[in-house]
């Protein structure tokens, strides 16, 4: 599962400075913080890479996140335990969330290297809910998905390319794991790390601050240039991860402006509390977006026209559907718009006027 489409907010940069001119090339690694290692892996998507860490923990290292389940990710990892980080062991993998670029090979690092896995809990068991799910149950859920978008012509397309999906992503998870917990810091590279829980781009995504450092791990959660997917998924079709997501968002607000932002995917930098500025000042736009397009009734597949402008292969349709459906449902929630479904299972969603509201 990637997390396209992400819209781009470029022009939002200026108002955050980056304090490194270059990523690290593949195999290698670079020192950002006392402690704290930046390496990169690819990624098979339009967003072509994922930032993963190594914190030093003077006799071994904690990897945070590792990459997607494919032969060039193992690859780069066996080179770097050959170079880069053959002095010490691996003593720990530690994934912020279940997306597969992020926990694809969990479960095959702790296995070579005999290490527990870390990871909060809604985080793994949602993961174990998707390699568990057969065929027909998923196929069904993304029909009826689809379907009341009012896109039932282009679920096949999707399915076609789909795949193995998340399941050909992610390696054989570890029966056991530890629970990360944000009442229990973790220890590491010779700081305190507090665990920070970000919502709605995943279930409880677990991000990293150390106050000695001045050092935020963020995962996906904030991220420079780009907007983390908010999805509704298919298998919880009326959730509103979209207010999830702008709750938490005060959680990484309230950390210190001045704070090294390392997020998974561009750039590290500084301007936290800009960058999650703009990130709120996003969504109230698209918000006001979605309601606009439902004033005389909409379809979720037109709303979602109204909202990104473009057209989608089969891949990031489905992203951009959750996300359309995820804006939707807050404005239900919201009392801004209703859904009404009609006889041919169709859903249409209608604004409500400021005049009937009140």
């Amino acid at each position: 599962m990637t997390e396209q489409p992400r819209r781009p907010l470029n022009k939002d940069n200026d108002a955050l400075r980056f304090p490194l001119a270059e990523a690290p090339a593949p195999g290698t690694v670079i020192d950002v913080a006392p402690g704290v290692k930046w390496l990169r892996m690819p990624l098979p998507f339009a967003l072509n890479h994922i930032n993963l860490w190594v914190l030093d923990d003077g006799d071994g290292w904690t990897l945070i996140d590792t990459g997607i389940n494919s032969s060039d990710t193992r690859g780069l990892w066996a080179a770097l335990f050959a170079g880069p980080l053959k002095a010490k062991p691996v003593k720990r993998i530690l994934c912020t969330h279940y997306h597969p670029d992020h926990f694809g090979l969990a479960g095959w690092l702790t296995e070579a290297h005999g290490v527990p896995l870390w990871v909060t809990r809604e985080e793994i068991e949602t993961a174990r809910y998707i390699l568990a799910q057969t065929p027909d149950v998923s196929v069904s859920l993304a029909s009826r998905l689809y379907t009341r978008a009012g896109l039932g012509s282009a679920l096949p397309a999707m399915l076609a390319v789909r795949g193995e999906g998340y399941k050909g992503r992610v390696s054989a998870l570890p029966e056991k794991y530890i629970a990360l917990d944000p009442t229990r810091p973790v220890e590491a590279a010779g700081a305190t790390w507090r665990i920070v829980i970000g919502e709605g781009h995943s279930p409880q995504l677990a991000a990293l601050y150390a106050a000695s450092l001045g050092v935020l791990i963020s995962g996906d959660q904030v991220l420079p240039g780009i907007s983390p997917n908010v999805s509704v998924r298919d298998s919880q079709p009326d959730s509103n991860p979209l207010k999830a997501f702008l709750e938490s968002l005060m959680r990484f607000r309230a950390l210190p402006n001045d704070t090294l932002v390392l997020p998974s995917h561009k750039m590290p930098f500084y301007g936290l509390h800009e960058r999650v500025d703009q990130l709120i000042a996003h969504h109230l736009d698209r918000l006001g977006v979605a309601r606009t397009a439902c004033a005389n009734g909409a379809t979720a597949g037109e709303v979602m026209q109204a909202m990104f402008r473009r057209d989608f292969d089969p891949h990031q349709l489905a992203f951009a559907l959750g996300e359309t459906l995820a804006h939707l449902n807050y404005l239900i929630v919201n009392g801004d718009i209703v859904r009404e479904e009609t006889p041919a299972g169709v859903d249409r969603y209608r604004a409500i006027s400021s005049a009937a509201a009140a």
